[in-house]
């Protein structure tokens, strides 16, 4: 990575866009040169400066004081919101190339991730001021909506929309950005919600080096870290012999390492899943119950929901997730979480481990309500969630099923 080249093309983006959108159009690259040379290092800043505000710094909030949220916690919302976004750019790139024969456009895939990923610019500066109290989030709506003018900009000169369809391309790609938004605040607030503190690791020395045990948190990033680059190296030799199908393949691998720590992971039918949600739970009857295997980019996730009810009104829900390919994830919130807890108002929250298993438990004493969720073979969760009279009988519905054998299927479909 050119660091040079870097800062000069995201200043003149930012500072000169109509003169610079002419050069990036016209400019030969590839996927791996966009990734290496611009997305990665760029989409790094808003993770990175959001942990420091909300781990380290803290966020100010009226008549309560600072709050942080735990180490662990911060840093797999870090790694998660990475790896969303950077899957999220070329999902995005993918949209805006199929929508260009509907706006009279040229279809290319290199442009659609050129115009995404220079685009993205000036929300990922942005993302700087996350640690401004006040005025953060001002900054960040303005890198927002400078990026949707970078965008509209952007479609004529590099997918060669006309001029007077750009905005109609802008508008509809820009609702599409936003759903995609949410759905990856979604998905890193679910993950992090089982998140923890970060606890010591444990390293040896050679005569060489410094290398980190391999069961230590940070031995398992250096293994994550080494699956990433080998996956870079497959993607660069794949854009190198100019096979397509290697390309996309080569990817998905990168994807792969990112979510999963280096492995292919096949998520469980939901038939799988379903077996393991009886039909009754906490003294209470099923009353509905759903399975289903979603994917995209060779990413899988599976999930079981069931709804249990009586007479009275009261109601548990029971969730069963297989992360699959996101595996590693879980894997990191694991490696990182140690104990954190935190109470107001009637209502708690708690982080820990028991019997080598992260759970998170929350509770609202005001209407005895409450969430109980455990990580299982850092690949499984099961959340049990509704009116109890208190969380430990959501804890003995959770354990009412089978979580011995679920954890015995953590390496079913996993391919390294």
């Amino acid at each position: 990575m050119d660091l040079n080249k870097l800062v000069a093309r995201a200043k003149a983006i930012l500072l000169s866009p109509k003169s610079e959108w002419p050069v990036i159009a016209g400019e030969p690259a590839t996927v791996a040169d966009l990734y290496k040379g611009y997305i990665i290092p760029l989409a790094a800043i808003p993770a990175i400066f959001g942990f420091l505000q909300m781990s380290v710094i803290g966020v100010s909030v009226p008549f309560a004081g600072t709050i942080r949220i735990g180490v662990g916690a911060g840093l797999t919302s870090m790694v998660v919101g990475y790896a969303l976004a950077l899957i999220m750019v070329y999902v995005m790139a993918l949209i805006v190339d199929a929508l260009a024969p509907t706006f009279s456009a040229q279809k290319s895939n290199i442009q659609a991730l050129k115009v995404v990923a220079y685009a993205y610019t000036a929300s990922w500066v942005a993302g700087i001021a996350a640690i401004i109290p006040g005025l953060g989030f001002l900054i960040s709506l303005a890198g927002a909506v400078y990026g949707i003018y970078l965008l509209y900009l952007g479609l004529p000169h590099t997918m060669k929309c006309p001029p007077e369809k750009a905005a109609g391309y802008t508008a509809v790609s820009i609702i599409i950005a936003i759903v995609l938004g949410f759905v990856t605040a979604a998905l890193v607030g679910g993950i992090a919600g089982v998140g923890g503190m970060m606890s010591g690791a444990g390293y040896r020395s050679s005569s060489d080096d410094v290398q980190f045990d391999k069961d230590s948190p940070l031995g398992k990033m250096e293994q994550w870290g080494k699956a990433m680059e080998a996956a870079s190296k497959q993607l660069e030799a794949a854009q190198k012999s100019g096979d397509q199908g290697a390309q996309e393949e080569a990817l998905k691998a990168v994807f792969g390492a990112a979510m999963s720590g280096g492995a292919q992971v096949e998520s469980l039918a939901p038939d799988r899943l379903k077996a393991f949600v009886p039909d009754e739970l906490a003294g209470l009857s099923r009353s509905s119950i759903a399975a289903e295997r979603n994917g995209a980019l060779g990413l899988q996730v599976s999930q079981a929901n069931a709804t249990y009810s009586d007479d009275s009104g009261r109601e548990v829900r029971l969730e069963i997730t297989d992360a699959g390919s996101a595996k590693g994830l879980l894997g990191l919130a694991g490696w990182a979480g140690v104990e954190g807890e935190k109470q107001a108002d009637g209502r708690y929250e708690k982080t820990f481990r028991d019997d080598g298993r992260l759970i998170h438990e929350e509770w609202d004493s005001n209407d005895s309500r409450g969430q109980y969720t455990v990580v299982v073979g850092d690949r499984f969760t099961v959340k049990v969630e509704g009116t109890a009279g208190s969380v430990r009988e959501l804890r003995a519905a959770a354990e009412e099923l089978d979580l011995d054998g679920l954890a015995e299927l953590r390496t079913e479909g996993v391919k390294n």
